[in-house]
């Protein structure tokens, strides 16, 4: 059995580690999903005009990883503080938002995401999306797994955009997942 979940957490490319590592996880894939232009280009979305948002969509058994459990990974990875953007990131196209697939995600989305809002883990209030999953487009294939293809790259990327300091400073040594 399979089910999909759908995260934007800013580049894409920061988000398929931690859900690949994640047991049950039986594939990501990074894509653009939230905008009005049909079959985007990774360049018409980064000009911020598509409305759609950097997502990598999760294949998973439900019998192996809970939908609560993506959660869990999917807070430990972003900055739901951050409004239009991550880290370096800036503009829509790098918003949070939790893509749901059906009415038990929907409210497990938000349950999660008012339990963060009380933890005290962030100062600001929690801006990330909770919003229902439209087309998904599957980003150019160049950009498919691009952590293990151009591993050196990425690395300086995670890094030097600031998501890697920020996590681990938020959560620990968990944050340098990926």
């Amino acid at each position: 059995m399979s089910a999909l979940a759908t995260f934007g957490g800013g580049c894409f490319w920061c988000m398929e580690p931690p859900f690949d590592a994640l047991p049950g996880v039986q594939s990501t894939t990074s894509g653009y999903m939230g905008g009005t232009t049909s079959n985007p280009t990774y360049e018409q979305v980064c000009s911020g005009r598509t409305g759609h948002a950097e997502v990598v969509q999760v294949a998973y058994d439900p019998a192996l990883v809970s939908y609560r459990q993506l959660l869990d990974a999917f807070w430990r990875n972003v900055d739901p503080t951050q409004v239009n953007g991550q880290f370096a990131d800036h503009g829509s196209q790098y918003r949070t938002a939790i893509f749901f697939h059906d009415e038990e995600q929907r409210r497990q989305a938000e349950e999660s995401k008012t339990e963060l809002g009380k933890s005290g883990v962030f100062d600001g209030p929690i801006v990330t999306e909770v919003v229902p999953a439209s087309t998904f487009w599957p980003a150019e294939d160049y950009h498919q797994k691009y952590y293990e293809k151009c591993s050196l790259p990425y690395k300086r990327y995670r890094s030097g955009s600031g998501r890697e300091g920020f996590l681990a400073r938020v959560w620990g040594d968990t944050g340098k997942k990926g």
